[in-house]
């Protein structure tokens, strides 16, 4: 690896960590937020100003240079949930992705949500741990809709937490968001497993598309 090349890694992997670093305060600002809604627009807002300006955004140049906000939805309070993990069998995952190698996953539990369906909880392996709760609505897709992989409702691994606590999770799908692949196909991302698959449209969250 020449000098230039091992610069270029220094820069890549600090940016990656300074994102990280800001995703991690945003959701501590957002919790500590009482309003959902008004925890909404910050967390808008946040992310709208790292796609536009941090060094490590998903965008493609050819992206940033139109980019004025992400598809968000408007807030609405009947898609936030505050759900009790319940016991399922055990289950294993392993997703090979670009940056991490090959990410295994164990299945700790279940939700379910109210007019919605079940959703697989499930804990990263890794020594970091963490929790991972994606979501493929029935819009996956679609023009319009959502992207295809399907959405993350929770990362905390990389700082997507909305909290919860005495066995329950707190799980607002107007909080829902695109992994990095969706707009970078040099990213390879955990999509959402059969598991998190729902047979119902969610209208609120990132959208995806035109």
């Amino acid at each position: 690896m020449t000098q230039t090349e091992t610069a270029d890694r220094v820069r890549s992997t600090l940016a990656t960590v300074d994102w990280r670093r800001a995703t991690f305060d945003l959701f501590r600002r957002v919790r500590a937020t009482p309003d959902p809604e008004a925890a909404h627009t910050l967390w808008r807002e946040g992310r709208d100003a790292m796609f536009a300006g941090h060094p490590a955004s998903p965008l493609l140049a050819e992206d940033a240079a139109a980019f004025t906000a992400l598809p968000v939805a408007p807030y609405d309070p009947a898609w936030r949930f505050r759900l009790p993990v319940e016991s399922a069998e055990p289950q294993s995952l392993d997703v090979e992705t670009g940056t991490d190698g090959t990410v295994h996953f164990d299945r700790l539990g279940v939700v379910r949500v109210p007019g919605v369906g079940s959703l697989d909880v499930w804990a990263h392996g890794g020594y970091a741990g963490g929790l991972f709760v994606p979501v493929k609505d029935a819009d996956a897709g679609r023009p319009g809709g959502t992207y295809g992989g399907g959405r993350y409702l929770l990362d905390t691994i990389k700082g997507s937490d909305l909290g919860g606590d005495d066995g329950e999770l707190v799980l607002d799908f107007n909080f829902a968001y695109n992994p990095s692949c969706a707009y970078d196909p040099a990213w390879a991302c955990p999509l959402a497993p059969p598991g998190n698959t729902v047979p119902v449209a969610v209208p609120v969250g990132e959208r995806y598309g035109s």
